[in-house]
């Protein structure tokens, strides 16, 4: 059985390696499988059946929002509508120009090339991009010194879908060589909880709906989420219940995890304490605040303060991040007088 102790990563939104291996089964194939995103799916659906019928391949699309919500998903779902095939890599394992460039050279017509966490590319890689992308060609330099010569390489049309969790760090040139550009948001409730019954039929867990509802609402607005405490809670009804996820087997598991009913865990509630109690509710700055929880800023900044501005118990300023009154109200804790009005 596995671990029922409280695990940090259990609401982490990046993939751990269970996740890996299960998404893959439970990942949807096409555009009518996808649950969430509705606005994004309609266009998407558009672009891709007005480029077949041009027999062209899809302009480059961009992909951003937090981690879990289906970038990666949305990618080969592109491929398998455009009727071709997918390669993959991520921005970090393209350390040099050849790199790249090999996988460039070995495309084929039409396919598809996702590059995760695109924002991460170096900046010699990148620029071999910008011909790739708009003139579908590849300029290398051959030689060195005096002797060395510009080669061009033509490349067959092909389609790129980059993803990325930090939109902002992606440069200006790069990004706008993207014809389309969608952000994915967190999902309701009740598309989590479709999600969380189809998922079940797949891994042959038996769920009702109210088990799913609650399950559904404590994950955070992610897929991904979901899923991995869809898992756990299979595990609480097989040991504790009948073996079917019902709401009051869905609870009592959520609760052993300690799994709050707004999906915060214990690194939740200490960024707030901590917002709270060490900097009067704020303004702190995110590089004092991480130190101060004991977690990477890139941690904080990618996978727990989108979900909390979201939900309105943090606000980001320029000045730093501020714990607004839901904050306080959940923890327990009475605002401080005087100052109520300046911070909420």
């Amino acid at each position: 059985m596995a671990s029922m102790s409280p695990d940090k990563q259990l609401l982490s939104s990046a993939p751990d390696s269970e996740d890996l291996g299960v998404e893959v089964s439970l990942r949807p194939r096409s555009f009518s499988e996808y649950i969430g995103q509705k606005r994004i799916v309609d266009k998407l659906g558009v672009f891709v059946e007005a480029a077949l019928g041009r027999r062209e391949s899809l302009d480059h699309v961009l992909l951003f929002g937090p981690p879990g919500l289906g970038k990666t998903t949305l990618a080969h779902i592109i491929a398998h509508e455009m009727e071709t095939s997918i390669r993959t890599t991520s921005g970090p394992v393209l350390e040099r120009a050849g790199d790249l460039a090999a996988i460039l050279t070995n495309l084929q017509p039409g396919e598809v090339l996702f590059i995760d966490e695109i924002h991460r590319l170096g900046p010699t890689v990148e620029e071999i991009l910008y011909p790739a992308l708009e003139d579908y060609s590849l300029d290398l330099i051959i030689g060195q010194g005096p002797a060395a010569r510009t080669m061009r390489i033509d490349l067959p049309p092909f389609t790129l879908v980059g993803a990325t969790t930090r939109a902002g760090l992606i440069t200006a040139p790069l990004r706008a060589r993207f014809g389309i550009v969608h952000r994915l948001d967190f999902y309701q409730p009740k598309e989590l909880s479709t999600i969380i019954r189809r998922s079940g039929q797949l891994l042959e867990i038996s769920i009702d709906e109210a088990g799913a509802d609650e399950i559904a609402g404590r994950s955070r607005g992610t897929p991904r989420v979901a899923n991995r405490l869809l898992r756990r809670v299979r595990d609480y009804a097989q040991v504790h219940g009948s073996g079917t996820i019902d709401f009051e087997s869905a609870s009592s598991a959520l609760k052993l995890l300690e799994v709050d009913e707004f999906g915060f865990d214990e690194v939740d509630r200490k960024i707030l304490a901590t917002l709270i109690d060490q900097y009067q509710g704020g303004p702190a700055g995110i590089q004092a605040l991480a130190a101060a929880v004991g977690e990477d800023r890139g941690t904080l900044e990618d996978l727990y303060e989108p979900y909390l501005i979201q939900e309105g118990f943090l606000r980001r300023t320029p000045r730093g991040r501020i714990a607004t009154r839901r904050a306080y109200d959940h923890l327990g804790i009475q605002p401080p007088s005087g100052v109520v009005g300046s911070l909420f």
